[in-house]
């Protein structure tokens, strides 16, 4: 697993230790960003972050900030020692994503880009749970992008904008209108 584009093009990334966490394609994610367009001065909140890839590649692409949070104490250290050795700023937080974005909306904080990939086996339950909150904390104009399995996906009741299959992966491009 490496960063795919901008300033740490090429540098490799390290996924946590275990079967726990389920990093992102190197693939999957050329075509998120692809999809996403630029990334410029955008506030970003990885959610269920992993090893921290989706919000690194972010960064890498010229995002202001990036905030990481995942419940996993291994996927904690692997994003910190991530960012550690890309020489990159990040907030790494060890809480679950509900309230993460509870303490983020009672702080006042908003997200031009959010990204979701939940556990694939959990996204069924937590797709309503997700939904109810997240707008708390999208930035106007902000996006949501929700990766999953296509045989249970991460359903949210806000404007879908594009949705795409990669194998068994399913990305969704979401945005509060």
């Amino acid at each position: 697993m490496r960063v795919i584009a901008g300033t740490h093009r090429g540098r490799p990334l390290k996924a946590p230790a275990g079967r726990g966490t389920r990093p992102t394609t190197d693939r999957v994610r050329e075509a998120l960003f692809s999809m996403l367009g630029d990334c410029e001065g955008a506030r970003v909140l990885d959610l269920f972050a992993g090893s921290g890839a989706l919000g690194i590649e972010a960064l890498s692409r010229g995002a202001e900030s990036a905030e990481f949070v995942d419940n996993d104490a291994a996927a904690v250290t692997a994003i910190s020692a991530n960012l550690e050795r890309l020489g990159l700023a990040g907030e790494v937080h060890r809480r679950g994503a509900l309230v993460a974005i509870r303490e983020a909306a009672q702080a006042g904080r908003e997200y031009d880009l959010i990204f979701l990939d939940p556990p694939y086996r959990l996204a069924g339950e937590l797709g309503p749970k997700l939904a109810v909150v997240i707008g708390s904390v999208l930035a106007p104009a902000g996006r949501v992008v929700a990766e999953s399995d296509r045989q249970q996906p991460l359903e949210l009741e806000i404007t879908l904008l594009r949705e795409r299959h990669y194998g068994d992966t399913l990305i969704r491009i979401y945005a509060d209108r």
